[in-house]
């Protein structure tokens, strides 16, 4: 049975994973339909939006394997061989080339929590929350987290998101400014498709180009960056949106960008 559902509203690919009886539990079947989907949308839409179906969003991975599982020389479960799946999986979100929004409804948990956080824009219900829950099974944060948290918050808010395990409820996360927009539940879906409307009918490429420099500054020092936003700023130029864009600027009309 699939876990994943993709459909499309004009140029935004709506992503919905779609496991309600395990809170959509993060499985390595899901990750698979999920790589899937999220190739799909890169070459057949402008924007992805990514939900989950049900009472939320994802309560984290799924737990229940165990015989199927990779085990050690010793004969004990390998529990982090499933990220040699998942890690290809977020690195594909960070680096598409299209703007990715989510859409967060009750609980992120886990890795689930990783996979809300890497939206460009995440957007959650006011019933939202988001939960680091690893340390009370005795394991690590994962999927990213470790990586993107610190950079997002402060480090003292990220080593308590991580070492207390405690929910963060949406709207303390939009205090601390780890989300974009906290909006009643029956508004979060509406709300999130409006912004991804917006994104897909943009400039495609240049945002894309956009998203890769804001990747790439966490890592990289001054003189490079600056020197990144030189040579994708002349990439950028060569683009018909931005023709359009100038040509709109001067005229005095909205811009139709085609996202070429």
């Amino acid at each position: 049975m699939a876990k994943v559902k993709y459909e499309t509203s004009g140029a935004v690919a709506i992503i919905t994973m779609s496991d309600p009886a395990t809170l959509n539990a993060i499985a390595p079947d899901m990750v698979v339909e999920l790589t899937e989907a999220f190739n799909r949308a890169s070459r057949e839409a402008r924007c992805a939006l990514l939900t989950g179906e049900g009472r939320g969003f994802s309560s984290g991975a799924n737990l229940s394997g165990g015989r199927d599982e990779a085990r050690g020389p010793d004969g004990r479960i390998d529990v982090g061989q499933r990220l040699e799946q998942y890690n290809p999986f977020v690195t594909l979100l960070r680096d598409l080339p299209i703007p990715f929004i989510t859409a967060v409804n009750g609980a992120a948990a886990g890795i689930g929590c990783s996979f809300a956080l890497l939206g460009d824009l995440i957007i959650a219900g006011e019933s939202a929350y988001f939960l680091q829950a690893f340390r009370r099974i005795g394991l690590v944060p994962d999927g990213s987290a470790t990586y993107h948290l610190p950079r997002m918050l402060t480090r003292a808010r990220a080593m308590e998101m991580m070492l207390l395990g405690e929910k963060l409820p949406a709207a303390k996360a939009l205090e601390w400014g780890l989300i974009n927009r906290c909006v009643p539940d029956a508004e979060l879906m509406p709300t999130a498709l409006a912004l991804a409307t917006e994104l897909a009918a943009g400039p495609t490429k240049t945002l894309a180009l956009i998203r890769r420099l804001a990747w790439q500054s966490y890592d990289a020092d001054w003189a490079a960056q600056l020197q990144a936003e030189r040579v994708v700023q002349r990439d950028a130029g060569y683009t018909d949106d931005f023709a359009e864009g100038v040509a709109a600027f001067f005229q005095k009309r909205p811009a139709n960008f085609k996202g070429s």
